[in-house]
């Protein structure tokens, strides 16, 4: 049962390796997300390889069960993930509001010039 969950743990890390480098090769994750992904997986793969480097960190940091330690951990980084994402989201719906206000500029621009040149032809060819 023990190796089991060792085994469970080692590839549970390796594939969260291997599916961040396969969607980096793919173009479908950006190199600064693979960069985290990469060192959590490869934290995950240390702890899964030896557990008893959790163990001594919930010992001195006072934490009873390892694997609260572990919880409290990923739902910090989880945290810290969603607090980046919304900035990034943020700013960009902002971006997106100045592009669309710019296109539309350009857009009424565009038409006051083409309203105005047929007028233009229709003076220029008066004058012969």
């Amino acid at each position: 049962m023990i190796l089991a969950r060792y085994l469970l743990g080692i590839i549970g890390a390796l594939l969260i390796l291997v599916v961040a480098v396969e969607l980096l090769r793919r173009g479908k994750l950006r190199e600064r997300h693979t960069f985290w992904w990469l060192i959590a997986g490869s934290l995950s793969l240390i702890i899964a390889l030896f557990p008893s480097i959790l163990d001594g960190l919930a010992r001195l940091l006072g934490v009873d069960v390892p694997v609260n330690l572990l919880f409290f951990v990923g739902i910090l980084v989880l945290f810290l993930v969603c607090i980046q994402q919304s900035t990034e989201l943020t700013r960009f719906e902002e971006r997106t509001r100045t592009l669309a206000e710019r296109v539309a500029l350009l857009e009424n621009r565009l038409r006051e010039t083409e309203q105005q040149a047929p007028r233009r032809d229709r003076d220029t060819d008066h004058d012969l």
